[in-house]
């Protein structure tokens, strides 16, 4: 399972790796409109995003229009063992290099528990099958605070953020401790899964 997985991270940071810098901006302000548009947002308090690095799909114009909108977005700080707390997002100048070439809050940490108040939880991935296993970069971070919101009632979103092509018909290599996501949002739309 684990091989399998390594292949497809392979191949898709493989294709990630020929999109420039004009594709990457262009995918990003396209992602934040489909994201915007979503149902779940209207009304949303609080949303748990991440900041965007190398070739992810951007989330920069999006954590600005939510932010814009008076919406609280709440962004991870990674622990030394992997798990993620939780800040409030302040700005672009509230954001300081960390490990992994990472970009976080440095506001109050809120605790991992923090993100069961999102309304809305925005995810990385690499890949997303049809039934909402979502391929990660395998340091399992988003799998234990996908775990955590099981147990919150209403649940909220929880949508991962793709380029075009990574919602995959086939499935994706998944252990037990995967939790699938709701949807996906690619620059060219949202897909509803399971």
């Amino acid at each position: 399972m684990r091989e399998a997985k390594r292949a497809l991270r392979e191949r898709i940071l493989a294709r990630r790796s020929e999109l420039d810098a004009t594709a990457l901006a262009a995918a990003g302000r396209s992602l934040s409109d489909v994201v915007l548009a979503l149902s779940e947002l209207a009304g949303a308090h609080t949303v748990a995003a991440y900041v965007s690095v190398g070739r992810e799909p951007g989330t920069g114009p999006l954590i600005e229009a939510l932010s814009d909108d008076g919406v609280d977005v709440l962004l991870p700080v990674l622990l030394p063992g992997g798990d993620l707390d939780w800040a409030a997002y302040t700005g672009p100048r509230g954001l300081v290099p960390a490990a992994r070439g990472l970009l976080e809050p440095d506001g109050d940490r809120l605790g991992p528990a923090a993100v069961a108040s999102a309304d809305v939880l925005l995810v990385p991935g690499l890949a997303v099958d049809r039934r909402g296993h979502r391929l990660g970069r395998g340091g399992g971070s988003y799998d234990r605070v996908l775990a955590r919101l099981l147990a919150v009632s209403p649940p909220p979103l929880t949508c991962v953020l793709l380029h075009d092509g990574e919602v995959l018909d086939i499935p994706v290599p998944r252990e037990p401790h995967d939790v699938p996501v709701d949807a996906a949002a690619t620059p060219s739309g949202v897909h509803r899964l399971r």
